[in-house]
């Protein structure tokens, strides 16, 4: 049997290459088709090849009968309605890893760039300016390097900083003592990172947690004279604060390659001397360009001979009658991923669920995918998914494990979300209840019965008479409602746990003004999305 493949968007013909090399796959390489054309060859493909200049819609996807599989050559995947490619049975697969090498070069050139003045050079000499007073640069070598996100491009950023002799200082949530001695840097939480930094590098996803993670709090730790480069994702760092640090003199410099609105042809930081930029280049190399084709071709050949894929980005399928089982516990699962997630501070190494009752009887291993999924999110962004969780969870050196029982008390059936760290475990045990949906039955030692809710607080405090009424007059004078709240202790009058349920968003309470009471020891919100 041959396979059509359909190529909408230019691709580089050397990464089309698996596919011509395939003896039963035929090329349809017809970029710049418009709607209706688009529509029309579908109908008949086997398989779609996209950038990000093609809609992959939902009038696409249904066009296409016959497709199985659609590869969107780079990493993102927004031109492509991944829900209605699941609901048609249709891989979608992407290449997360063929840019990583042209990122981190682009990232080297812009730091070396912004350290000796070279654009400004340029751009003076071009002009007719022969001026070398102006343009003294300084020196990477002995400078300490603060590296913002020590995943795979930061990690390779890490290798070649360590080839100027700069000293490496990472922050990452994922990264443990021993991987960062295997690596050759030094582990610091984000504060130690801004504080001692000559010179900071973002390599980030852009989350809400994350969104001007570089804002004017963290500008205000930093070393006077440091220099920012951003290569990762417009909106992690806050331009209007990035601009009153270099106008303040705080920033000797910056080095931009993405920003929060593109194109950024009238953004204020460009009329600073002291700032250099290109127009999102990262992975605009022909290389990189050839790499993602590839690893979108390979997969596809895999797909259309039964195998496989290796990048994945959508739900697999899984027996309908399976599915009837566990898809009520879909919700619950990543609910509990997530919410330890936002509750614990270490690097997760090794994440476990038991699943007890009568879901022990069934293949659970979705269930625990997008369990992981729920931790990784708050993580990794839309990157994280229950395909890839697995894969990303190694990358990340998390052990997972998966254990099942028949035995359970009070309860048909109960998951147990459990992460380890280093010093650390946290755990949490939720259940659906008939007809009320999910709920939170026991967190780490405390057992309660908590609605996980979009927007939740966590206040841990010592069990006494008046905790629960000074809790609900502070957050009433931050206008903060209360929509449940449930209270678990270990001892009467000793440690107790208060969990509420509040209809602001997290972002907007103020949290530090309960730990004004003594009895509060800690307080957390909690954004369960």
């Amino acid at each position: 049997m041959t396979y059509k493949v359909l190529v909408a968007d230019p691709l580089s013909e050397e990464g089309l290459y698996p596919l011509k090399e395939a003896e039963n796959i035929e090329v349809i390489n017809t970029p710049g088709m418009t709607e209706d054309e688009l529509l029309e060859q579908v109908a008949t493909a086997d398989a779609l090849l996209v950038r990000s200049q093609t809609e992959v819609t939902k009038e696409v996807i249904q066009a296409g009968k016959q497709l199985k599989i659609i590869g969107r050559a780079g990493v993102g995947v927004d031109n492509i309605d991944l829900t209605a490619a699941t609901e048609h049975g249709i891989v979608v697969v992407n290449a997360p890893d063929g840019n990583i090498n042209s990122a981190a070069e682009h990232t080297m050139a812009m730091l070396m760039s912004l350290s000796r003045k070279i654009p400004q050079a340029f751009h003076k000499l071009k002009n007719g300016e022969w001026d070398r007073k102006t343009h003294i640069g300084v020196e990477v070598k002995g400078k300490w390097l603060g590296i913002v996100g020590l995943g795979r491009i930061g990690n390779e950023v890490a290798t070649r900083a360590k080839g100027q002799r700069m000293k490496i200082i990472a922050y990452d949530p994922f990264l443990t003592e021993e991987k960062a001695e295997a690596l050759g840097v030094e582990k610091g939480t984000l504060d130690e990172v801004l504080e001692r930094a000559d010179f900071i590098t973002i390599h980030t996803p852009l989350l809400k947690e994350t969104r001007h993670l570089i804002n004017k709090e963290a500008f205000e730790k930093m070393k006077e004279g440091v220099r920012i480069v951003n290569c990762a994702r417009g909106g992690v760092l806050d331009e209007a604060a990035l601009y009153d640090a270099i106008t303040s003199g705080k920033v000797a410099g910056a080095a931009l390659d993405v920003f929060e609105e593109e194109p950024a042809t009238n953004n204020q930081l460009l009329t600073l001397d002291e700032v250099i930029a290109t127009p999102h280049l990262g992975a605009s190399t022909v290389e990189a360009q050839e790499n993602v084709a590839v690893d979108v071709s390979e997969d596809v050949v895999r797909v259309l001979n039964g195998e496989i894929a290796t990048n994945p980005v959508n739900v697999p399928s899984v027996r309908e009658e399976v599915m009837r089982k566990l898809r009520p516990y879909i919700e619950l699962v990543e609910k509990l991923g997530m919410f330890l997630a936002r509750i614990h501070t270490e690097p997760v190494e090794e994440f476990n669920v038991y699943y007890n009752g009568e879901l022990a009887k069934v293949d659970v291993a979705p269930l625990t995918r997008h369990a992981l999924k729920g931790l990784l999110s708050c993580y990794l962004g839309d990157r994280a998914n229950e395909v890839n969780a697995d894969y990303l969870a190694k990358k990340t050196g998390i052990v997972v494990h998966e254990l099942k029982t028949t035995t359970v008390k009070g309860f048909t059936n109960t998951v147990t979300v459990e992460i380890k760290s280093k010093d650390t475990t946290r755990s949490i045990v939720g259940t659906l209840f008939n007809g009320l949906g999910p709920r939170i039955v026991r967190i780490d030692n405390y057992t309660m019965d908590v609605v996980p809710e979009e927007y939740m607080l966590m206040i841990y405090h010592k069990d006494q008479p008046g905790v629960i009424g000074k809790v609900g007059s502070k957050l009433a004078q931050n206008n903060v409602n209360i929509a449940t709240m449930q209270v678990g202790r270990s001892e009467v009058g000793g440690d107790a746990i208060m969990m509420l349920t509040i209809d602001k968003p997290t972002e907007e309470v103020n949290v530090e003004a309960l730990l004004d009471f003594e009895d509060i020891y800690h307080a957390k919100t909690i954004h369960l999305k």
